[in-house]
């Protein structure tokens, strides 16, 4: 029974904040007419910026506390990762406006329910981020997948977007099914759920290593497949071409945070004894995700389809700074590797939510802007965003000075520290595959002539954001020392507790 005193309310005020938000928000919007929305995007605005200030004073603080019997933490990590999940997703909603308004995804029976439903869904990633128990780890994914699937549906009259939400939700609640037997394993053989209790028994003598990794494969499986990396890949680019571009831009951004936190939770945190065994399968992981996802990417026409498979190689970039913290037993450098994932993940994250943010821009109410040939002529109908789009493609393929390019850095050095000197040498002959398709997006904007003359109409907001958004992405490259020290510090703190 949990006791007064475990229930320390302070470290959950910001998912106590953003659950009443939410709940008010959805109210408010019943009374909505319909179109009128604004308030429910500001509404929405204002409930990401009020959990903010309560990260930000807690990762101020730079205390790691432990409340509800231990199944949530607040740390550096966790308080990091919330605020550039906050980051992502409100930058997701002001993108997201006109497409979401001009594609009747917020009026008649739907309402502001695309709002909420980003809403729940960060809340999820919130208590992914900061469980310090499988349990605790689980529910939070499993409230950000179900508000992902029914965004993913919510176009119900579009076929495509009802068949990727089909394939999703149906290949995800396999996924959660390998998650949640991997972790009935592990708690078969430690008698725990607790993050802290799993990762000292675990390390005792006498402890059933059989099912310890027995239970190992399942969750690695699960968590590739949230991640997206090969061979449970099968829905990334299906679903991200099928959903509306609003929604891809909602999965392939902030959940992504939510999702790496969680890796490090249960496999450094919960099993690092159990290193050399997740090791292997991620390096096996990353090999073919960079393989598949780059050399796949080059045949596609449609963006979003090549995004998809691009996200893919990315997250081969993370696996292999996973796979560099702890070698032959020693973890002198592990904050560096894992923090070189941790920076990895946020700056691809901040890219990546520019990238769709300028596709849901040239689009139009009855046109969609998904094939590459929709991106022909975009230096002479507007050069300021064709040179954004020029950034974030750069960024991607890792070309310096953009912060992609400190990224990619950062991981081959950590995987070269290691030893892996091979490792290394193919995630760059496939880094150099992969910026093929990315020039080509770049060579389309300022060579090629225009199919589309239209003029180009967003919002205010939008326009700021976007352009805020690239210039962060070339600033964060060529001064990236401080982002670099806070994971690490972040890192170091997890890592000590």
């Amino acid at each position: 029974m949990l006791a007064a005193t475990d229930a320390n309310l302070a470290p959950v005020y910001a998912e106590i904040f953003l659950l009443i938000a939410a709940s008010a928000i959805l109210l408010i919007d019943m009374f909505l007419k319909e179109g009128k929305r604004t308030l429910t995007y500001a509404l929405s605005l204002l409930a990401i910026a009020g959990c903010a200030v309560f990260s930000f004073a807690d990762m101020n603080a730079g205390a790691t506390v432990y409340t509800f019997n231990g199944m949530y933490v607040s740390d550096p990590l966790a308080n990091l990762l919330k605020l550039f999940t906050y980051l992502a997703t409100a930058m997701t909603l002001v993108y997201s406006r006109q497409y979401a308004g001009e594609r009747a995804m917020m009026s008649g029976n739907l309402g502001g329910e695309f709002y909420v439903l980003a809403l729940f869904s960060m809340l999820g990633q919130m208590i992914m981020i900061s469980g310090n128990s499988m349990l605790s780890l689980y529910l939070g994914l499993e409230l950000m997948s179900l508000s992902l699937y029914a965004l993913v549906a919510m176009r119900r009259d579009h076929a495509v977007s009802t068949e990727a939400a089909m394939k999703y939700f149906i290949l995800g609640a396999l996924a959660s099914g390998f998650l949640l037997y991997g972790i009935s394993m592990v708690y078969g053989a430690t008698g725990s759920l607790d993050i802290t209790t799993i990762g000292q028994v675990s390390a005792a003598e006498g402890t059933n290593s059989t099912i310890l990794v027995f239970g190992l494969v399942f969750i690695v499986a699960g968590l590739a497949f949230k991640l997206g990396a090969v061979p449970f890949h099968m829905w990334v680019p299906d679903v991200y071409q099928g959903a509306p571009t609003t929604v891809t831009l909602l999965l392939g951004g902030a959940p992504k945070l939510a999702t790496l936190a969680m890796t490090i939770r249960i496999l450094v945190e919960a099993l690092p004894s159990m290193a050399f065994d997740w090791q292997q399968m991620l390096m096996v992981l990353a090999v073919l995700s960079l393989a598949v996802g780059n050399l796949t990417a080059i045949a596609q026409t449609n963006i979003k389809r090549m995004l998809a498979y691009s996200t893919i190689a990315q997250m081969g970039f993370v696996l292999l700074a996973m796979l560099t913290g702890v070698v032959d037993g020693d973890s002198s450098d592990a904050a560096s590797s894992y923090s070189a994932a941790v920076y990895y993940m946020i700056t691809y994250v901040l890219t990546t939510v520019g990238s769709f943010g300028l596709i849901m821009m040239l689009a139009r109410a009855g046109h969609e802007a998904e094939n590459i040939v929709d991106f022909k002529g975009l230096g002479k109908r507007s050069p300021w965003f064709a040179i954004v789009m020029t950034i974030l493609m750069f960024s991607l393929a890792g070309v310096p000075p953009m912060v992609g390019f400190m990224a990619k850095w950062a991981v081959l050095q950590a995987v070269a520290n290691a030893g892996m000197v091979w490792l290394a040498v193919v995630a760059v002959m496939f880094s150099l595959v992969g910026a093929y398709y990315y020039l080509r997006i770049v060579k389309t904007i300022w060579f090629d002539d225009a199919v589309d003359t239209a003029a180009i109409h967003a919002p205010g907001d939008m326009r700021v954001v976007m352009s805020l958004n690239g210039l962060a992405v070339v600033l964060l490259g060529v001064v990236p020392g401080w982002l670099l020290a806070v994971c690490y510090s972040a890192m170091q703190a997890t890592l000590a507790k």
